[in-house]
Parts: C-alpha cells; sequence; structure tokens
C-alpha cells in the first residue's frame, strides 16, 4: 500500500516521504479500514517536526484521523465488513488501508460523505469539549474565537452558533474575514492584530465574552485576557502563533476569569464515558445537519507536500483532504 512515512524529524517535511509498505495486519482489539478520506490537523505538521508533545518513535506513518469503510473485524468488535467508519489514532491515517483500535473508531452519521467524517472527529470534539464540557457554553453568551479560519476555529464557531451563542470569528488574514462569513455565519469577524479589545467591547455593548477559545497564544492570547468577562473562560487550545504566552496570576484575579487548558484527546482518555457522549453528541448534530465541517480542498496523497505546505503557511480556510 501506499503511506505517507516520516522517516526523520525536520523543520521543512525533507524527512517525510510517500513509500510503499506491506498491508497492516490488524491485531487483536483492531480493526482493518479501506481509507476513503483522511483529514490534516496542525498536531500531523507538528509531529514531522518532533514539536508535538507526542512523539511516535521514527519512522512512522503520519495521519491522526480518518473515514473509510471497514475490511476485517473481529465478531466481538461490533463492527463487520462493509460498515463505514470514522476515527483514528495519532498515526497511521495517511495510507490506503490503515489498522484501528476499535475504542477509536465509530459509525459515520448517515447524512456524511467520507470527506465530512474525516474532517468531523477531532476538530468538532475539541470545540464541543472546551465550549460545551469545560466552558459551560450557553445560548445567548458572547464568544470569541481565534483562528476562525482553520478547522479546529471554523468548527468552534460552527458548533457555537448551533447552540444559540453569539459568535464573534477572529483572524489574522483579512483576506479571509468574506469566506469565514460564507462558512459558518458569525455575527460578526474581526482581524485580531494589535489591540482588538476595543472592537470587541463595541461589538458586545460592553460586555466582553464570556467565553474565549483560543488555538493561537501568542499576542492574541495576550489581548484576549482583556476582553474575558468577569466570571468568564479563557479556552487555551494551543498556540499555532509559536509563542507560549505567560499570564501574571493577578490578571484573571483582579478581572475575576479562568483560564483553562483543553486537551480533548487526553479528556476523553481519562474519562471514557464523557468522551463517549462527547463523540456521540457531536455525531448526532451532524446527522442532524445542526453542524458541517467545512472542506477547503481535497487533494490525492501523491499531492501530500502541497497539502502540508498549505497548512503551514495558513493558507486554508476549514479542513483539507487527502484522499489515498
Amino acid at each position: 500500500m501506499k503511506a505517507l512515512r516520516v522517516e526523520a524529524l525536520s523543520d521543512d517535511l525533507s524527512g517525510v516521504r510517500l513509500a510503499d509498505l506491506p498491508d497492516p495486519v490488524p491485531a487483536p482489539g483492531e480493526v482493518l479500514v479501506r481509507v476513503h478520506a483522511a483529514s490534516i490537523n496542525y498536531p500531523d505538521l507538528l509531529m514531522t517536526r518532533g514539536g508535538y508533545q507526542f512523539k511516535p518513535p521514527v519512522p512512522f506513518t503520519a495521519g491522526m484521523e480518518l473515514a473509510g469503510e471497514v475490511l476485517e473485524a473481529q465478531a466481538d468488535s461490533g463492527f463487520a465488513a462493509g460498515d463505514r467508519v470514522m476515527g483514528g489514532a495519532k498515526t497511521g491515517a495517511f495510507a490506503e488501508f490503515a489498522a484501528v483500535p476499535v475504542r477509536s473508531l465509530r459509525p459515520i452519521p448517515a447524512a456524511l460523505d467520507y470527506s465530512a467524517a474525516a474532517a468531523l472527529g477531532a476538530a468538532y470534539t475539541t470545540a464541543y469539549t472546551a465550549l460545551v464540557e469545560l466552558g459551560g457554553l450557553q445560548a445567548g453568551q458572547w464568544v470569541l474565537i481565534h483562528g476562525a479560519s482553520g478547522g479546529v476555529g471554523l468548527a468552534a464557531c460552527d458548533l457555537a452558533r448551533a447552540l444559540g451563542a453569539r459568535v464573534i470569528a477572529a483572524t489574522h488574514d483579512p483576506c479571509k474575514t468574506e469566506r469565514i462569513r460564507a462558512a459558518v455565519s458569525p455575527d460578526a469577524v474581526i482581524v485580531n492584530h494589535g489591540r482588538f479589545r476595543e472592537e470587541v467591547a463595541e461589538l458586545t455593548g460592553g460586555a466582553l465574552c464570556d467565553l474565549v477559545y483560543d488555538p493561537v497564544g501568542g499576542d492574541v492570547f495576550d489581548e484576549s485576557t482583556r476582553c474575558v468577562a468577569f466570571g468568564g473562560k479563557l479556552l487555551v487550545i494551543g498556540f499555532v502563533a509559536g509563542r507560549i504566552p505567560e499570564i501574571a496570576v493577578n490578571i484573571p484575579l483582579i478581572k475575576g476569569f479562568s483560564i483553562v487548558g483543553v486537551r480533548a484527546g487526553e479528556y476523553a482518555r481519562r474519562f471514557p464515558e464523557r468522551g463517549a457522549r462527547i463523540a456521540a453528541e457531536v455525531s448526532r448534530l451532524a446527522n442532524d445537519r445542526a453542524i458541517a465541517p467545512v472542506i477547503d480542498r481535497e487533494l490525492p496523497l501523491a499531492r501530500w507536500k502541497e497539502g502540508f505546505d498549505a497548512m503551514a503557511a495558513g493558507a486554508l480556510v476549514g479542513k483539507l483532504i487527502f484522499r489515498p
């Protein structure tokens, strides 16, 4: 089979290549899946550099998230040949076939095709865990969502809007504002350069935001501490900007807000019943067409570098799908 292998860690993808490998043989507790679609996530890029908290031993097949068709499953797995499934593990999705742990798979909602299913899981699970499970999102609340052109940010905008929140989508790129409006219909779109607190205050009538969703970090985090309402929460998703910010603890004390770290995958592993409930709710919302992943483009796996370069350059609005 063809598979995208990380053979050496590098900052320029020089250690990555498309390779021919034997088809995987599922171990006990695994299901063999023919991959129809796989979506790229920012940790996939970081893992090629050794810059993610999970550091698989080299060489490894890249790719966290897939959707496909079951080819082989044990009788007690809950799956059968021909079932449409979505999910994945931390590696292995960017290939024609994957052996995936049973616990990491779930049925594809009937309303979704393979590409949408591959784009749904990680982004929307992260958004739901952050906004609803940890943030306590309520209808009518103001939510400021950074990184709104990326898969995780757009998912948060889409989910918050579906649940009745008032959404301010924030992006670093003024050229993307109209595409964000068209994709998820937020209440407002702002450019989060410099001092954007005054614009947030004007949009919210001075109330500021009950929740701030930040996958960016750096200067965006610094200014976001001025945008959280008293009693609100600043949800830390990641650090796409590169700089991990620091904060003097008197700031959340005086301003009366909480800073909450979000690791959706680890949350589901530590609290499997909660994780299963979150996944089921995301699938229900997708099947009801209340939420829908935004797909920027689809590429054959042979054009993997184009996809990784687009991710690294911040050129996407939504998810990029590889079709092995």
